[in-house]
């Protein structure tokens, strides 16, 4: 840490008066970006404010390198972005919308921001996405460790939380992203990543060429404000049905109520599982037929939320200077359901002194 001392002299009515003020100064500049590189060339780009993923560079079919993530190269563009898109952020303490920004649990009623319309989005005014981490770097694993505690009542959630995050890059192409937390009061988490991805390449065009498969039979479908209606619906006949790849443009226009309410796709879909609920299971695969790059995605969540970018306008340009289009990336958010704390028949949420929150997600990236 750089530090130095400097003599500081005020206006003075007299030529002659001395001064003696002594001004500390140190470095403060606490946030830090940290490259991931595995044998392949692979590169992910991390830093501690909002544990963002900043950056994936990932080779086409030809060899050929390009950043899939959309983002930005200065930290302030993250703290200064219009709409707050979330650019390859972890959500948190809740990822996704809980209805009315509040929830009652153990016979206390809790209010949360109202940041989302009527209701609450990820994590509130300042969530986990907002916050500097403390980094860690782990070279014998090519990993990078974050940790933050959220206080007691931070944006309005019970409990002290330690939640603790690790990138880890492998040599079979696989990032692989764990959380675990624990808390010392009863309390709502649902800790999700929020990395926007387009595989021709970041601010190249729409996603909407991409082929999508989403290992699901249902989704929740939603009210206008988009919370979960409180069932499981099938996605047979519907254009959520994703089980077979499909372009992401396909059925993107039809005219369906559900994707009127979402602007297109911003659903919860619920994974196909058998078994023990903690083991990884695939909920996603992407390719985009133009450069060959795929991604595969397992997790131990329950859910998926597939978001295709439908707020995205052009306004916000990213790290190659073009702007970021309409539909522009999609998010495949690994989760819990939304609004958990409120439908008792979802999944619970909610985690207690003496347990342990652990989730894992594996994002692979190959060619084809």
């Amino acid at each position: 840490m750089s530090m130095r001392s400097l003599l500081l002299c005020g206006m003075s009515v007299s030529a002659a008066t001395s001064c003696h003020a002594q001004i500390v100064e140190e470095d403060f500049d606490s946030i830090r970006l940290f490259t991931l590189r595995n044998a392949s060339g692979i590169e992910v780009r991390i830093t501690n404010y909002g544990a963002i993923i900043t950056s994936i560079r990932t080779p086409d079919r030809d060899g050929e390198l390009a950043d899939i993530a959309l983002g930005y190269t200065r930290v302030e563009d993250y703290i200064n972005a219009v709409d707050k898109p979330y650019f390859g952020a972890v959500v948190g303490r809740y990822g996704n919308r809980i209805a009315g920004g509040q929830f009652t649990l153990d016979g206390e009623s809790y209010e949360l921001a109202r940041n989302n319309g009527e209701n609450h989005l990820h994590g509130g005014v300042i969530g986990f996405d907002k916050v500097v981490w403390a980094a860690e770097p782990l070279p014998e694993s090519n990993a990078l460790r974050l940790t933050y505690r959220a206080k007691d009542l931070e944006e309005g959630y019970p409990g002290n939380l330690d939640l603790e995050v690790v990138y880890r890059l492998t040599d079979k192409d696989e990032l692989v992203v764990s959380y675990r937390a624990t808390t010392d009061k009863a309390t709502p988490v649902n800790v999700t990543q929020h990395t926007y991805f387009n595989l021709r390449g970041e601010g190249d065009g729409t996603i909407l060429g991409h082929e999508l498969m989403l290992n699901a039979d249902g989704y929740t479908p939603v009210d206008e404000g988009l919370i979960p209606q409180g069932k499981i619906a099938p996605v047979t006949g519907t254009p959520f049905d994703f089980r077979t790849s499909k372009s992401i443009g396909k059925d993107i226009g039809t005219e369906n109520e559900q994707l009127q309410f979402g602007g297109g796709y911003d659903h919860n879909w619920v994974l196909n599982r058998e078994g023990d609920t903690a083991s990884l299971v695939l909920a996603a695969r992407v390719y985009e037929p133009e450069s060959g790059r795929a991604m595969e995605i397992r997790t131990t969540e329950p859910g998926i939320q597939f978001y295709s970018g439908n707020f995205l306008d052009g306004r916000l340009f990213g790290k190659s200077g073009k702007s970021y289009v309409h539909r522009g990336g999609f998010c495949l958010e690994t989760q819990h359901f939304p609004d958990s704390p409120n439908q008792p028949h979802f999944p619970s949420t909610i985690l207690r002194p003496g347990e342990l929150y652990e989730s894992t997600t594996v994002l692979r990236f190959f060619t084809q």
